[in-house]
């Protein structure tokens, strides 16, 4: 077959003579005789015949390379749960650095799910996790989300080593993490969030303000659906981390170990004496013993509005009561609003502390 393609192609790719219509034209005015017919169409197309015929005889022989290898053929990626815990594990390498605040990035990374979930609204379906719209301004210049940008760069190298995950789903990843690497409880994680651009940023205004009292918490919680009991669980998260002079405006920590989850957060501020923080700055609180530690106004609210408070009193009592209860809170905060598919699966990674 292949010593009767060869000529056969060569005819076919032989250089043709171009002739102008004006020569043309001249021709048919001085000859009479009728021009002879071009054999060019016809080589042509038994040239591309045989040159088919080679091509279906060398797939058949298997002599095309990656073209007879049905696997090369490109596939959706869909990630399963040992790719997320790949994920997972690399975030946890990256939580401890001792020239940061108090030796982790764990809390900062907390707040960044919990800040790019308390943006959303039951009533309209606007914010939560799903979107990640913080990268944008002017979400990300509120002043609820001062200091979050570290956050942010902190696990961008994450996101270039996986590039599959949406920052969705890596920042509320990243949140769990940090919860259970610091010493809290499991928290069950479903991906599908999809990042989404800046016509969807949500307005100020929207997540707690420290310096106001027990009903501006509630109209901020109930707009989401959260409960009296649920609010405080999720305040309980104020054992982690401290406040920042250049963020907030506020300072110091709320606890003496700012890296670990307990119900520290509750016992003290029941057992604790408060007193006004005389300094310049916005009115905080601070332990009357060391005068190390600090809580917010809307922290104090919890122990002077008296169904709050039982719900403090439990939870200084109990551990695994706070733990159980802040599991279940901070689960459905992670996924208010997030559109998943009926068969996505919950997930539980494992800790590296485990």
């Amino acid at each position: 077959m292949a010593s009767l393609v060869r000529p056969l192609l060569r005819t076919a790719a032989r250089p043709q003579t171009f002739v102008s219509p004006l020569r043309q034209a001249a021709r048919r005015s001085y000859a009479s005789a009728t021009p002879a017919k071009s054999n060019t169409g016809l080589y042509l197309g038994v040239a591309t015949v045989a040159a088919g015929g080679v091509g279906y005889y060398l797939y058949t022989q298997g002599q095309l390379g990656p073209l007879n290898n049905k696997s090369a053929c490109p596939t959706l990626f869909k990630p399963t749960k040992v790719d997320y815990q790949k994920v997972y594990d690399d975030i946890a390498e990256i939580l401890e650095d001792n020239d940061y605040d108090d030796g982790s990035y764990g809390p900062v990374l907390l707040r960044l799910g919990w800040h790019a979930s308390g943006t959303y609204d039951a009533e309209t379906k606007t914010g939560g996790s799903n979107g990640a719209t913080m990268r944008f301004a002017p979400e990300s210049d509120h002043g609820a989300n001062a200091g979050l940008k570290a956050a942010r760069d902190r696990l961008e190298p994450v996101k270039q080593k996986y590039p599959w995950i949406s920052y969705s789903d890596l920042w509320i990843l990243a949140a769990i993490c940090a919860i259970q690497e610091m010493g809290g409880p499991k928290i069950p994680f479903r991906a599908g969030r999809t990042d989404k651009d800046v016509f969807a940023c949500t307005p100020d205004g929207r997540l707690p303000d420290a310096s106001k009292a027990q009903d501006h918490l509630r109209n901020i919680f109930y707009r989401m659906g959260f409960n009296d009991q649920e609010i405080v669980a999720l305040t309980g998260a104020h054992a982690l981390g401290r406040c920042h002079k250049d963020r907030s405006g506020y300072d110091g920590p709320w606890t003496f170990s700012p890296t670990m989850l307990t119900n520290d957060f509750f016992n003290l501020l029941l057992n604790e004496k408060w007193n006004w923080r005389k300094w310049n700055g916005p009115k905080q609180y601070e332990d009357k013993g060391s005068k190390k530690l600090m809580m917010l106004p809307a922290d104090m609210s919890l122990i002077q509005d008296k169904e709050f408070k039982k719900h403090v009193e439990r939870y200084a009592k109990d551990n695994d009561a706070f733990f159980n209860d802040f599991a279940a809170a901070i689960e459905k905060l992670f996924e208010l609003g997030v559109p998943f598919k009926e068969d996505t699966e919950r997930w539980v990674f494992k800790a590296t502390i485990d």
